[in-house]
């Protein structure tokens, strides 16, 4: 990180304190997300976790040479196989269509893929290891066919969420079972009936639990210590907890994740999103009549631990900050301000603790000075935003994308305009114009063309 830059700070959730970021590695910043269960099109909550884990690598790659980031398919999981069986459908084809899907709501949202995407179907092996290390030192055991962590074998249990032993109980939400030395235990591999997908162990046909999937994938990938371990808050406990646990028994010399973060989680209309209230909401869903980008920018409105309310209202308010935005750089040829780094006030922002508000903030500043004529404001506006995933079309495709009318209608109807015009029949040419106000398109004339944008 070059001494210019601003110091990164923050919050970790094991220390439950904003600090500043040291990396391990200051030439290798290492970063593992938890990613989807790939049953059903990924909803508006999943998508705040992508996008803070997208904001968070886009700032590290500003400020270090290298990032390795890892982000997780889980793609075996008791949820998927029942989906599979209400779709009539294998599993294998319900997995591959609602992983394309992923890629494609994150990628229409300007989310970047990960360095690193693992499966955890391609890393049985991997898990099984790991696995039989527990085993072998006495924090797993045997019974009824499964394997299982025994969490009275290690002490920290706890630490990362901030539990006592009670509120660990209380929250666990715990299988009880009779094969089980404690409610707690959690299960590391479980038995698969010839119905279900299963994999050849020391302890029969299987598969693993969901918790041992990510340290295993996690230690392949970026070793027994690395940086930042992030995803939602609803994460917190008890599956990070457990990784944490089984992690740090596997590997008691190094510190698994040195950093921990969580965002929290989203209400629609100021109530928890679920099927049963009818506010529930896939990223499609939102999608069918909102532009991406106002999508992304209603999720940054809000820093990513405090609680976001999601509104149609503040999806329009988004949608107008961006048509401000936009209107701003209408003064910058293409190209103009591709080499021009983001001011430091709006990475300072960032670096604090991802404070997105502060940062939009300063990018209104940049808006209303471009605004005012200062090109150099357009260009640091136009480099912000594309630090945090906004402002990646023009001007002129972002004015035209929103407006719900008929391409080739409206050129047709400027070319006829035109003609008009040469023909010196401005009433036609104005009955044009004012045609096309009516549908809310504003025509521009310039010295060689005419264009047109949304009003």
């Amino acid at each position: 990180m070059s001494d210019t830059m601003p110091r990164l700070s923050l919050h970790d959730s094991k220390s439950r304190k904003t600090v500043a970021f040291t990396p391990l590695d200051p030439e290798n910043v290492r970063v593992y997300y938890c990613g989807p269960t790939v049953y059903d099109l990924a909803h508006i909550g999943n998508l705040r976790a992508m996008v803070t884990a997208d904001v968070l690598v886009r700032l590290l790659r500003h400020l270090y040479p290298r990032v390795t980031y890892v982000r997780n398919i889980t793609d075996v999981d008791d949820k998927i196989n029942a989906r599979a069986r209400e779709n009539n459908e294998p599993i294998s084809a319900l997995t591959a269509r609602t992983i394309r899907d992923f890629h494609e709501d994150l990628a229409a949202v300007a989310i970047l893929p990960p360095d690193i995407e693992p499966r955890a179907t391609h890393h049985i092996e991997q898990m099984q290891r790991m696995i039989r290390e527990l085993i072998d030192n006495g924090h797993a055991y045997e019974a009824g066919g499964h394997v299982l962590f025994s969490v009275a074998d290690y002490p920290d249990y706890g630490e990362l969420s901030g539990r006592s032993a009670d509120e660990l109980m209380a929250g666990a939400r715990v299988e009880v079972a009779d094969y089980k030395r404690a409610p707690g235990d959690f299960v590391l591999w479980k038995p698969s009936d010839a119905d279900t997908p299963g994999w050849d162990s020391p302890w029969g046909r299987g598969r693993p639990g969901w918790h041992i999937e990510c340290s295993a994938m996690s230690y392949h990938y970026l070793g027994e210590s690395f940086d930042i371990h992030g995803g939602g808050s609803d994460l917190l406990f008890p599956h990070h907890e457990n990784e944490r646990a089984q992690s740090m028994c596997c590997h008691p010399h190094g510190r698994f994740a040195n950093h921990w973060v969580h965002n929290a989680m989203l209400l629609v209309d100021g109530e928890k999103m679920s099927k049963s209230l009818g506010n529930f909401l896939t990223v499609r869903d939102v999608l069918r009549d909102t532009p991406a980008e106002a999508l992304r920018l209603l999720l940054l409105r809000a820093q990513y631990r405090s609680v976001l309310n999601f509104t149609r209202d503040g999806l329009d308010d988004a949608r107008q900050t961006l048509d401000r935005f936009y209107r701003a750089l209408e003064t910058l040829p293409d190209g103009d301000a591709a080499d021009t780094p983001p001011p430091l006030g709006f990475v300072q922002a960032l670096c604090d603790d991802l404070n997105t508000p502060r940062a939009l903030a300063e990018m209104h500043a940049m808006a209303d000075r471009a605004l005012a004529g200062d090109v150099q404001a357009a260009r640091e506006l136009h480099a912000s935003g594309r630090l945090i995933g906004l402002l990646g079309s023009t001007p002129d495709a972002w004015f035209r994308s929103d407006a719900n009318v008929d391409e080739k209608e409206i050129q047709a109807l400027i070319d006829e305009r035109l003609a008009a015009r040469r023909a010196r029949d401005f009433a036609r040419a104005d009955a044009i114009r004012e045609e096309l106000a009516q549908q809310g398109i504003v025509l521009e004339d310039g010295p060689s063309d005419t264009t047109w944008r949304k009003a």
